[in-house]
């Protein structure tokens, strides 16, 4: 579905997301220019695995969750997306097909570009080219991160990191303190790599030590502090 959105809300969308803050005004200005609008229901599948990727796009509104399914058929929650970030990019820079899974877990709005515009208005603006270079290889960086923690983390390390990137999120940085979590304990196993029985036994753990409460399928994050010790390894 189509939403309205003027010129102006597009210009100042780029200008909230990460990976386009950084470049010139005239380039965000001809990036806008080109994007169009786009929303979907929760649920929806934006894109897939192994489609086609001629564009990227950036969330107005909403959450979306980028994941796999391996051949298992276990689900693997790679990252959601919110207000500010941008998803996709990789087909669309390489021109191969989706490496993971889009889909809506709210209602969302987006706005979409596609790969000819992104590199008509690059190959004007050489300089805005590397920039954005530099902030695709910082997000490639953090990819790297993660699995290395998936490889190398304890379970307690791992859910903790996750719960704090979920706390650092738009969607909860600014949330009233004790957060509540909607998350559940599957979709938390998912995000670390581990089965949703390991996970429970992790939070009641801690529910045990004061850090988290679970109560009405709410997990309630009591001490954010004591949740970095955990996840701090150095």
């Amino acid at each position: 579905m189509t939403v309205e959105v003027r010129p102006t809300e597009k210009v100042a969308a780029l200008e909230r997301c990460m990976v386009f803050e950084a470049l010139s005004a005239e380039m965000r200005e001809e990036l806008a220019a080109h994007a169009y609008p786009k929303s979907f229901a929760a649920g929806d599948l934006i894109f897939a695995a192994g489609d086609p990727g001629q564009t990227m796009m950036a969330v107005l509104k909403g959450t979306v969750r980028i994941g796999l399914v391996t051949a298992t058929a276990r689900d693997v929650v790679l990252g959601d997306c919110h207000q500010g970030d941008v998803f996709g990019e990789v087909a669309l820079f390489d021109g191969g097909p989706r490496s993971a899974d889009a889909r809506a877990q709210t209602n969302v709005e987006l706005l979409v570009l596609e790969r000819r515009d992104v590199f008509s208005v690059l190959q004007r603006h050489p300089d805005g080219a590397l920039r954005l270079l530099e902030l695709l290889c910082g997000r490639l960086r953090r990819s790297d991160e993660r699995m290395q923690e998936l490889a190398f983390l304890d379970i307690s390390t791992r859910l903790a990191r996750a719960i704090l990137r979920i706390l650092e999120s738009p969607a909860h940085s600014g949330a009233k303190r004790p957060v509540r979590l909607a998350f559940s304990q599957t979709e938390l196993g998912n995000m670390i790599g581990s089965a949703r029985e390991n996970v429970n036994r992790c939070l009641k753990g801690w529910q045990r030590r004061g850090l988290v409460d679970l109560k009405d399928g709410w997990l309630i994050i009591r001490d954010e502090k004591g949740l970095g010790i955990l996840a701090d390894t150095e």
